[in-house]
């Protein structure tokens, strides 16, 4: 962790301009200091700040910093430029975001911290970025050298705030210097889109009705581009003033569902800071042990090993009256208990976060969110769930704990890929990315709950891994395509969904199918096609002597030199695998995942993606008795621990066993759990009782 930091942060964000009173500020930082809490996170916004062109109260803020230097607590500046002044949105009017059907975005009020100026400008204008820039030279040269600094926050939570934005004439301008770049000329773009009447590149606009064409894939790959370019801006500016305390950003965990519309992609998120993050709240997402684990997983996967990664975001009090939590009961995250936010802070420990942030220290008072999210009161009064955050906070950053966190979790079972290209595609082709998430979570969950560790895998990653999983492939460019034949041949062994490269560069159908030369990849080639998505989310088929369900699309083959391992129900062939070069393949002409997804928990199904590994010839790293509880192994340089959590609302009793690989272990000592129900047999197996809605952590010593 950087030397301006704590060892291990904890805290909360805290300051949203209007919210907490000024009159609680220096008690609450007095509180907060007694919990074992050693940071906030305030919103620095332009809008509250920058007062009128030119004039700055900086005294909000500055009390902040001294309050956090009085207390021995370190501050986060999240950077709020995109809430943007009131006379901004008159004085750069051109800048304000323009929707697909042609509307301008005026100031609102922001629900998230009560204030005007949501949300925001377009930074494309260079006229407006540079005056946002300006603001920001100047936060950062004011706060510097200030005691209370740990840090730096930009682009809250990493991503577009709405699917069809931006618009405007400058956007328009970028897309197509973006464009010149890719393509050389317009006559090449020209042919690229099917368009050969361009004339010139003025005649070239942003398509504002979205469809499987060439036009709307090379839109979505330069919103990519083009919010990650403003996000370099933004760190590169902090940078160059400031070199010396770290800068952080967090994302939502949304790369599987928002990377083509909203631009959340992780990777390229954490890759262009040097902590990064995530918000999560079981209110929002629902409280299925699945859900938090792999946004927690993705996060850790987007940060390579070589960074840390935080739970920037924790929820740790209720959420009133918003869509999500409609219908919802409440031990489901809507109305969070004290053992509640033990379980959800305990879990992402357990995949790899090295900090904590809840998302409020007390609740708002104003606007839709009033009462939400804060473990202590809405006077800052303590409550029970504060007080188990207290607890949590004073065991993560004692100093017993500290050799902990060097180490991390080690490298999962198998991977699951993650093309961006195939998300796109869905998106385009079904202005949604649902088919595309189901897939992939769905793969995520089987392998889940037979505690077989699954990590996310960006395909540029694939060479970091042997054993993959690809969901939901039905557009591959050739680069991948290739990449995943040269990856295999080199000894690599793939589980491919159905359909891979169905549609190729550009979004266009294949000929002979599986595309670009995936049939010799696999040994097989396709023999029927049917896209009826409305149809088959019962679609039934036998794959390697299990019974599981398919869903969304149905691919079948012909033997070109695989051998047929799954039929569907008509007796024809639904599954082929196939040695290639040093490696072995296997495809599944539907979306298993997907199949997984709509029947969570079904027997076959489950046991389906637990005899993958065996299909690879894997030992799993670690066996549980009780499929209820999630087990991981960390490692590294702070020694060997096991992490066990139970989200069940009783006690639960489950014997682990340890790989060949791992072990046999000595001796154990319980970090957080109860010692006497920890007992370790034979130096390769563990019987252990872990308390409803908790954890249980043991460091493994081998001598």
């Amino acid at each position: 962790m950087n030397k301006n930091l704590p060892d291990f942060p904890y805290g909360a964000v805290y300051f949203r301009y209007s919210n907490p009173p000024e009159e609680d500020w220096e008690r609450d930082y007095q509180t907060a200091k007694e919990d074992g809490m050693n940071i906030f996170r305030h919103w620095f916004l332009w809008s509250g700040i920058e007062t009128a062109p030119g004039e700055f109260d900086w005294s909000k803020y500055d009390k902040q910093l001294d309050l956090a230097a009085k207390n021995g607590l370190k501050t986060i500046i999240a950077e709020m430029t995109m809430v943007a002044p009131e006379w901004a949105y008159n004085q750069y009017g051109h800048a304000r975001y323009e929707k697909r059907d042609g509307s301008k975005l005026d100031s609102g009020m922001h629900v998230s911290c009560v204030t005007g100026g949501a949300p925001g400008l377009c930074f494309d204008n260079d006229d407006v970025k540079d005056r946002a820039e300006d603001f920001l030279r100047k936060l950062v040269s004011r706060y510097k050298d200030h005691p209370g600094l740990g840090g730096y926050d930009v682009w809250n939570e990493c991503n577009l705030l709405y699917e069809d934005i931006c618009y405007c004439p400058a956007t328009a301008e970028k897309f197509r210097s973006w464009l010149r770049e890719r393509y050389g000329s317009l006559d090449q773009l020209g042919e690229a889109w099917h368009r050969p009447s361009f004339s010139q590149w003025s005649d070239v606009n942003p398509p504002r009705r979205l469809g499987p064409y060439p036009d709307a894939l090379d839109w979505l790959r330069f919103r990519v581009d083009d919010a990650y370019r403003l996000m370099d801006w933004r760190v590169n500016t902090i940078k160059a003033i400031d070199p010396d305390h770290p800068v952080t950003a967090h994302g939502q965990a949304a790369s599987l569902t928002s990377m083509a519309p909203r631009a959340s992609h992780d990777w390229k998120a954490a890759d262009r800071v040097d902590i990064y993050g995530y918000t999560w709240g079981s209110s929002r997402h629902g409280d299925e042990s699945w859900k938090q684990w792999h946004g927690t997983d993705l996060v850790r996967a987007s940060t390579k090993e070589d960074k840390p990664f935080w739970y920037a975001e924790a929820y740790a009090g209720p959420l009133w009256m918003q869509a999500q939590v409609v219908d919802k009961p409440r031990n489901e995250g809507r109305i969070a208990r004290a053992e509640d936010v033990r379980l959800w802070n305990m879990r992402s420990f357990a995949a790899g976060a090295r900090g904590l942030f809840y998302c409020r220290w007390r609740p708002l008072l104003d606007g839709p969110l009033f009462g939400a999210f804060g473990p202590y009161g809405m006077d800052g009064s303590k409550t029970a769930r504060s007080e188990m955050s207290a607890k949590i906070g004073k065991w993560a950053t004692a100093q017993k704990q500290q050799d902990m966190w060097k180490s991390s979790p080690i490298k999962g079972d198998i991977g699951i890929l993650f093309v961006p290209e195939s998300q796109r595609y869905c998106y385009v082709q079904q202005n949604d990315t649902r088919f595309y998430a189901d897939a992939a979570q769905g793969a995520y969950q089987g392998f889940f709950y037979n505690n077989i560790q699954p990590d996310w895998v960006h395909i540029d990653d694939l060479n970091d891994y042997d054993f993959l999983y690809l969901p939901f492939p039905i557009m591959l460019k050739k680069e991948t395509a290739d990449k995943l034949k040269k990856w295999v041949k080199a000894g690599g062994k793939l589980i491919s969904e159905g359909c891979p490269a169905y549609f190729g560069d550009r979004g266009r159908v294949g000929t002979r199918q599986p595309n670009y030369g995936l049939d010799e990849l696999f040994g097989a080639r396709e023999s029927y096609v049917e896209f009826t998505p409305d149809l088959l989310d019962d679609l039934s088929l036998r794959v390697l002597d299990n019974r599981i369900f398919g869903s969304t699309f149905l691919q079948k083959y012909e033997l070109k030199g695989g051998q047929a391992v799954g039929w569907y129900e008509d007796g024809s062939v639904a599954s082929v695998e196939n040695d290639f070069g040093e490696g072995r393949a296997l495809l599944v002409g539907t979306f298993p995942g997907a199949g997984y997804a709509h029947h969570p928990g079904e027997k076959e199904g489950s046991n389906f993606f637990g005899d993958l590994l065996e299909w690879a010839g894997r030992e799993p790293h670690l066996r549980v008795s009780d499929p209820r509880i999630t087990a991981r192994l960390h490692a590294g340089s702070g020694g060997a621990f096991l992490w066990l959590t139970n989200p069940a609302e009783i006690d639960l009793r489950c014997e682990v066993t340890f790989s060949s690989q791992w072990g046999p272990f000595k001796e154990i000592e319980v970090r957080w759990g109860n010692s006497e129900e920890a007992q370790l047999n034979n130096g390769r197996k563990m019987r252990c009782e872990i308390e409803r809605r908790n954890a249980m952590v043991i460091e493994l010593y081998k001598n």
